[in-house]
């Protein structure tokens, strides 16, 4: 009876002794955070105008607001570093529209695909359309060395095209796209969400085909982290079947709208509808910030058409669009308020161009200033760093206006201070407000510039915010 006692007794002992691990799932509810690891890429995580963007990035906030938890979101430089962090420990989930393979199964375990991406064989305007497979085994194509695509590549040759043959495109030169444009490869291979961002920096390059396989992108779930890839891959269902995963694709991709005839026109019937409502606005908040109002026009029609209940994806509202944040920087409470709207856009002008050194002469000034509303400072002057290192003027809207695109390849933003962006975007709002600019200033009954003039009377191109007379009110 005394052995029987012991023995139990030795068995609570040992049971109220055992711990309960906490499962991965559990671990991130009890930190109050969610850790990502990703890449510096347009299709997955960059930093944009107006905070972090990118379609990873969006997806990686759903869900860490889902589980609540903050998110923490990093990125590193490669595909193997993202391994390595999940191999460690340090993050929780590898998220960069990426693809499982055998390298991936070594450290994590992959999620339900959330889409498959086309894959597709893109040409040089002026060379030969190909339109099957087989014409791929006798020309010159370019692909990522250690890519998705050149995995396809590869079942490809084994099954249909045993002669398929490529040049490898090494991960830190330049992109397998740019080679098609300059002449250094007939055809490469891409993703359709990368070709998305890609067509803006070489419109020379054309869709040739898309590949029979498409390539399924997932998030990798760091080894052992079964609740957590459980409540992934619940995440994803529900976000595919209510459709917001698609919508939140589209929003991420790099399709923008070209100015067209049809825009100018709406733009005229705007202008006799709708500016009259907000022009003594405009006016006043254009004198207080010296700022020829016509210009502040162009650039709340840019942003929302003059409507004061425009809203974008990103968390945009009002007239001029602002942020929740430059919103509350800016003190106003209302943004849909367009009079609130407008003091407010025109307040936050005037302080990005007060970012822009005083000694750049007008109207360089002026659209340096309006670049960097739109991208950003630091994306700016990381643009303005590269036209000096290839011997232009930083100085100059036309010399840093051809470099900003250079944002956005591989080459380029790896050195850059901030990292990728979307460089043709400020480009193309710009042009944009130049245009609309134009217009307003060709408008019937409109009087002629006085020459000499200060804001907001001189002319709107020539010295659109003077230096003597810019000021930021409290």
């Amino acid at each position: 009876m005394r052995a029987l006692t012991l023995a139990a007794a030795a068995v609570l002992l040992l049971a109220g002794c055992t711990r309960h691990e906490p499962s991965a799932l559990e671990q991130v509810r009890a930190r109050g955070e969610l850790r990502v690891v990703t890449l510096n890429l347009p299709t997955c995580y960059y930093l944009g105008a107006q905070g972090t963007e990118g379609l990873e990035y969006r997806l990686a906030s759903r869900f860490a607001s889902q589980l609540g938890v903050k998110l923490t979101m990093y990125a590193v430089v490669n595909e193997r570093a993202m391994q390595d962090e999940l191999a460690a420990s340090r993050a929780d989930i590898a998220a960069a529209s990426l693809s499982d393979s055998a390298d991936w199964q070594r450290v994590g375990d992959a999620a339900v695909a959330y889409a498959n991406i086309p894959q597709l064989v893109v040409y040089q305007r002026s060379g030969v359309r190909p339109r099957d497979t087989l014409q791929l085994e006798s020309a010159r194509l370019a692909v990522r060395a250690g890519s998705p695509q050149e995995r396809i590549l590869e079942k490809l040759r084994s099954t249909v095209a045993p002669t398929l043959e490529w040049v490898q495109t090494a991960p830190s030169s330049a992109d397998p796209i740019e080679d098609v444009d300059s002449g250094n490869a007939d055809y490469a291979i891409t993703d359709a969400r990368e070709f998305s961002f890609a067509r803006h920096l070489y419109p020379n390059v054309l869709v040739g085909f898309a590949l029979p396989d498409t390539r399924p992108v997932q998030w990798i779930v760091r080894k052992g982290a079964t609740g957590l890839l459980e409540a992934v891959d619940q995440f994803f269902g529900a976000l595919g079947e209510s459709g917001e995963l698609t919508q939140l694709a589209q929003a991420a991709s790099g399709d923008t709208r070209r100015f067209e005839y049809e825009e100018s026109r709406e733009f005229q019937t705007h202008v006799a509808d709708r500016l009259p409502r907000y022009r003594g606005w405009f006016e006043e908040a254009a004198l207080q910030v010296g700022i020829d109002w016509r210009l502040l026009a162009a650039v709340g029609y840019q942003e929302s058409k003059w409507d004061p209940r425009a809203a974008s994806d990103e968390g945009a509202q009002g007239l001029m669009m602002l942020t929740a944040d430059t919103a509350q920087a800016m003190g106003i409470k209302d943004r849909n308020d367009p009079q609130q709207s407008i003091f407010a856009g025109a307040r936050y002008l005037a302080q990005v161009r007060q970012m822009i050194p005083e000694r750049i002469p007008e109207p360089d000034r002026t659209w340096l200033t309006i670049a960097a509303y739109n991208v950003g400072f630091g994306h700016l002057e990381d643009a303005r760093i590269i036209a000096q290192a290839l011997g232009k003027d930083p100085d100059s809207w036309a010399a840093v206006r051809e470099e900003l695109p250079l944002l956005a390849q591989g080459r380029w933003y790896t050195r850059a201070k901030r990292g990728y962006a979307r460089g043709w975007e400020p480009v193309q709002f710009v042009d944009r407000i130049q245009r609309f600019l134009t217009l307003l200033e060709w408008q019937p009954g409109e009087a002629a510039p006085a020459q000499g003039a200060v804001a907001p009377a001189a002319s709107a191109r020539a010295t659109a915010m003077p230096a003597a007379a810019a000021r930021v009110l409290p």
